[in-house]
């Protein structure tokens, strides 16, 4: 039972997963500040690094169920030009329209690893304490990395078809 009630006026859904979200606010936080920082000072990139590694093996995981073929795969952040990080990278052999958005929008499946671990911790019954502030910490790096960069989103892109046919069914009259 959270210490905070659902709002009435939610959707039904929300309050039934209520508790996770309210586990999750100080993780979320916790990313903020952190993205924040990165931004002051590089030595703050370290934090990303799980992150990176979840958003990083996303790709390939997609890559390997589509047939995207994945070549190589990098995780250690380097200076772009234009004074930009490029945080990590993967490379793929197969990039075709029919694998592309499944291989570019991987990333999103990151947040399903906060999800989880909220979800468990929660459901073990055990009250909060030291642990949950460290566990806070661990999966907030998960908050900045499940979004799909813009190489990702031109990947995404590739798949233009998905796109043609979800606007077509979106739009066709009759439904």
């Amino acid at each position: 039972m959270p210490i905070i009630d659902c709002p009435s006026s939610s959707v039904p859904w929300i309050c039934q997963y209520w508790d996770i979200l309210l586990y999750l606010i100080p993780s979320l936080l916790i990313a903020i500040v952190l993205r924040v920082l990165a931004g002051y000072h590089p030595i703050f990139f370290c934090f990303y690094l799980s992150g990176t590694i979840l958003h990083e093996f996303a790709h390939l995981l997609a890559g390997f169920v589509t047939n995207a073929r994945p070549v190589s795969m990098s995780i250690f952040p380097h200076r772009a030009p234009g004074n930009r990080w490029i945080l990590g990278s993967a490379s793929f052999a197969n990039i075709r329209w029919y694998n592309a958005v499944f291989v570019g929008l991987a990333p999103v499946m990151v947040l399903l690893v906060p999800i989880a671990v909220g979800a468990g911790r929660l459901y073990i019954g055990k009250p909060y304490d030291w642990v949950d502030g460290a566990i806070a910490m661990l999966i907030a790096p998960a908050f900045l990395s499940f979004i799909p960069s813009r190489t990702d989103l031109r990947t995404a892109l590739r798949s233009w078809p998905y796109l043609a046919a979800a606007g077509v069914w979106i739009w066709w009259p009759g439904q």
